[in-house]
């Protein structure tokens, strides 16, 4: 109960309006509705002439004896006026309109709430997806995408069948409670401090199998986002999977994992259906208990202040708290399962912004004289990838880097727009360290190209203009011409307008490739990060992909990581990484002349 007040804390205050109406139209139907069982103790006094007619009127006060004494009044003038039969059609009527106005005001409490429910899921899913978009890269190579996947679909699914749903009768039956035992406190404190020592015992046993549910409930929604995560890496790696036959072994994988997933929520739904049931069966238990204790001191003639009239309606107001006391128990048990994924999704939502804006950050809004690594060191957690690297880059230079796989080139560019931040050192763009700089206006002067070209599922013309708004179709039209991509875009079905499928599927590598180039040329930024961009292609596609490159390079800074070499033998520099330091730095014509590690693998390509 602690965590579910803390989640109301959180998302509720938005919505305060609504709560408070959601309070007052329950109240009014908890009023409504003990009026109209109210009218069953006077029917009853009729229909079994137990009580003798009221011919005194008091004067009206805010007090129970007073109302109960002129109602009876009113009710006994009219059975002396009109008998006895036309009494009990005056008593159902008004129980008729007092029902009316109890389900009107509870269908109005019910209509305010409903705001509440979808803004407190709509705020939920929103704050999970925002602090997704704005984690850094090294989050997510230390938790699975299928995970993720889990805790922004099926955990926020889950708080709003378990969480957002049992809002209501989190609020409304605590009220009924309320109102039924403040009436059942008047017409007899004793026998109603007799319930108030049952109840406890019943919801102790309620609140134990509640906690077992919220347990058994986080293996669960663990054990599908491991489920979702083996899904994701299966589809992206299917053309693997079947090259190598492993059909059977994937698929053995997933059932390993969905029939542990099956076990749990065997367990789990076992638990969750128990809820109705056992709170039922109490309930049973107390109501005869206390049945039989009232109809003791009734039966006794010890001189009781309830008539057996109005036992029967003591009795139907106690009744009126099992029905909601039962909901609530039920609403218990769903908020613990709801719970548990609420502490999955604060898991993301607590995970640290590491790269943020200083308090002071400036903008930068173009780039005028270089680039300066200042020995510049970067490790993930605690090993080394960079050891203190230090390269001047000046406006409008080519710089290529090259080296072996893992000698750290991605991430000497990757520093750059700050996907990571340096370990210790300096990276300066015109005399300013990056890190003095808001990351909006850093990132709008880079653009980046890489090895493997990251397109949507949209038109052909949103993804080239991604990023950039209010673009016109010529601006896009002409970028695509600078790409080489113009003549192909025309070729498909609906030229700019087709759909290019799920990271461009529909499209060839180069064709992909020309895109993402077009994306780089419509920005226009004044830096340019080329990450192997042509590694991946044919001849044919390499040398369009190539010319495309070259006159996205006209007039800019360009980093280029390139494995073929005889693809940045006209760069302005190149260093030559190995293990994470600069070992060689040179025009082609000097590095071949050194005869060092440059030599060596441009001689390997070659060959």
């Amino acid at each position: 109960m602690k965590d579910f007040l803390k989640l109301m804390k959180r998302f509720v205050p938005p919505y305060r309006g609504k709560v408070v109406m959601n309070i007052i139209y329950n109240i009014l139907g908890a009023l409504f509705g003990t009026f109209s069982f109210a009218m069953l103790i006077p029917a009853l006094d009729i229909l079994f002439k137990t009580k003798e007619l009221v011919t005194e009127k008091v004067e009206w006060a805010l007090t129970a004896d007073s109302i109960t004494n002129n109602i009876n009044y009113y009710i006994s003038s009219f059975i002396a006026k009109h008998g006895e039969q036309d009494s009990l059609l005056l008593i159902g009527l008004i129980l008729v309109i007092a029902t009316l106005f109890k389900v009107g005001f509870t269908y109005l409490a019910d209509f305010v709430l409903i705001a509440l429910r979808n803004g407190v899921v709509y705020d939920i899913r929103s704050l999970i997806y925002k602090k997704i978009i704005g984690l850094p890269l090294g989050y997510f190579s230390e938790e699975r995408k299928g995970d993720i996947m889990a805790r922004i679909t099926s955990d926020v699914q889950e708080v709003e069948n378990s969480v957002a749903n049992s809002l209501g009768m989190m609020i409304k039956n605590p009220i009924l409670i309320i109102v039924y035992l403040c009436v059942m406190i008047y017409m007899s404190w004793s026998l109603t401090l007799f319930v108030f020592v049952m109840l406890p015992i019943t919801g102790l046993i309620i609140g134990r199998i509640g906690r077992s549910l919220k347990r058994v409930s986080t293996k669960g929604q663990n054990k599908l986002g491991e489920i979702l995560s083996i899904i994701e890496e299966d589809l992206s790696g299917l053309r693997i999977i079947k090259s190598f036959n492993a059909e059977e072994k994937a698929i053995g994988r997933f059932q390993n994992e969905n029939q542990n997933y099956r076990l749990i929520m065997n367990r789990l739904m076992w638990r969750r259906h128990l809820a109705h049931p056992a709170s039922e069966f109490l309930g049973t238990i107390v109501i005869v208990v206390v049945l039989w204790y009232g109809g003791r001191i009734i039966l006794g003639g010890n001189n009781s202040s309830l008539t057996a009239a109005e036992f029967i309606g003591y009795m139907v107001f106690f009744y009126g708290i099992i029905n909601p006391a039962k909901a609530f128990s039920t609403a218990l048990y769903s908020i613990e399962k709801g719970l548990a994924s609420m502490q999955r999704i604060d898991h993301v939502l607590a995970a640290k912004v590491t790269i943020v804006d200083k308090k002071d950050a400036k903008d930068i809004e173009s780039f005028e004289k270089d680039i300066v690594y200042k020995n510049v060191t970067f490790a993930y957690d605690k090993a080394e990838v960079l050891s203190n690297v230090s390269l001047n880059i000046p406006k409008g230079t080519t710089v290529a880097l090259v080296g072996s796989s893992g000698s750290g080139k991605t991430t000497m560019v990757d520093l750059l727009p700050r996907f990571w931040d340096i370990t210790s050192g300096n990276i300066e763009v015109d005399g300013t360290d990056i890190r003095d700089l808001k990351l909006k206006s850093l990132r709008n002067l880079i653009g980046n190209v890489n090895q493997e070209p990251i397109l949507f599922n949209d038109t052909i013309r949103n993804n080239i203009a991604f990023g950039i708004d209010d673009v016109s179709d010529e601006a896009v039209i002409q970028a695509a011409k600078i790409a080489n991509a113009h003549d192909f875009i025309l070729g498909t079905k609906n030229g700019y307008d087709t759909i290019i499928g799920d990271r461009g599927d529909k499209l060839s590598g180069g064709q992909k490739q020309r895109l993402s180039i077009a994306r780089a040329i419509l920005r226009n930024p004044p830096i340019l990060i080329l990450d192997e961009a042509t590694s991946a292609l044919d001849t044919e596609s390499e040398k369009l992909v190539q010319e495309a490159l070259e006159n996205l390079m006209k007039n800019r800074t360009s980093l280029v990581i390139a494995h073929r070499l005889s693809t940045i033998k006209h760069a302005n520099l190149i260093c030559v990484l190995h293990e994470g330091k600069i070992v060689e730095q040179g025009t082609h014509e000097e590095l071949m002349e050194l005869g060092g590690r440059y030599k060596k693998l441009h001689s390997m390509q070659m060959f």
